[in-house]
């Protein structure tokens, strides 16, 4: 796949996260995709394979009652990376989060491999799930 597959893909992801369509994301995701999450809060670290990812996208709409939007405001290609910058979105226990992320995509053989999760602050982020 080219700089241009890669963009689709990556934006057929957010169609589908935004949607809450997860047949869609089970099919975008290599089943031993790998996600990482900046920070030291409840839903920081790693997650190994789709179904952990899955599962973490799941938590994201639990807590926020289905609220949760991850907002597209570019995608860029690479030939090894794709990078998406997002207006994240949200409502927890009364809190509201509404800031910038980046995520930088891996996509291998046509499936997302690896996404990197970064805040614009982190540390608002991870108490924002408290």
């Amino acid at each position: 796949m080219g700089t241009a597959e890669n963009i689709e893909l990556v934006r057929r992801g957010y169609e589908a996260f935004n949607t809450g369509d997860m047949a869609t994301l089970n099919e975008l995701f290599a089943e031993d995709a790998v996600w990482h999450v900046a920070g030291s809060g409840v839903l920081s670290g790693t997650k190994q394979g789709r179904d952990a990812i899955l599962a973490y996208f799941g938590e994201l709409g639990a807590r926020t009652q289905g609220d949760f939007q991850a907002r597209v405001q570019d995608i860029v290609g690479g030939e090894d990376h794709t990078v998406a910058i997002q207006q994240t979105h949200g409502t927890n226990n009364g809190k509201t989060l509404d800031m910038s992320t980046v995520i930088t995509f891996v996509v291998r053989d046509g499936k997302i491999a690896e996404g990197r999760e970064y805040f614009e602050d982190t540390a608002r982020a991870d108490d924002f799930w408290v």
